[in-house]
């Protein structure tokens, strides 16, 4: 009888111990796409309720973190998604994003065309006009 109380008692205090480390306010993969997602609903050029909104990276410091995120279109093939990295900040209990990390280069995977790269045949020039022969 006495073992049982104490199996039960451990028991209690693991389940509260865990849910102590899942307090408001911590970093997590959760946390870190929701911030994300409330830091671009506030662009007015971008319907972010039709993205699928993924975290692929996360490094949690004491009060910052890095975060990757991909992007796909909801209902579309998924294909190769959009990435983007993320700074977020800790204020008060909840995280967010401080700047993009993101410096040039193209963020759907592939590298921009090189300056003086030859365009695939029939493609207008880059300035308009008509395709080169």
């Amino acid at each position: 009888m006495v073992k049982r109380h104490w199996a039960i008692w451990a028991v209690i205090s693991l389940l509260g111990a865990g849910v102590s480390c899942n307090r408001s306010g911590s970093c997590n993969e959760n946390v870190a796409r929701q911030s994300v997602i409330d830091y671009l609903a506030k662009r007015v050029n971008l319907n972010v309720s039709a993205m699928n909104v993924t975290v692929t990276s996360l490094v949690c410091r004491e009060k910052d973190a890095d975060v990757t995120v991909a992007f796909t279109a909801k209902g579309a093939n998924p294909g190769q998604p959009m990435s983007r990295k993320y700074a977020i900040e800790r204020q008060g209990d909840q995280w967010i994003v401080k700047q993009s990390l993101d410096t040039g280069g193209s963020p759907h995977g592939a590298g921009a065309a090189q300056p003086g790269a030859s365009l695939p045949p029939g493609h207008p020039a880059v300035g308009g006009g008509a395709p080169k022969p």
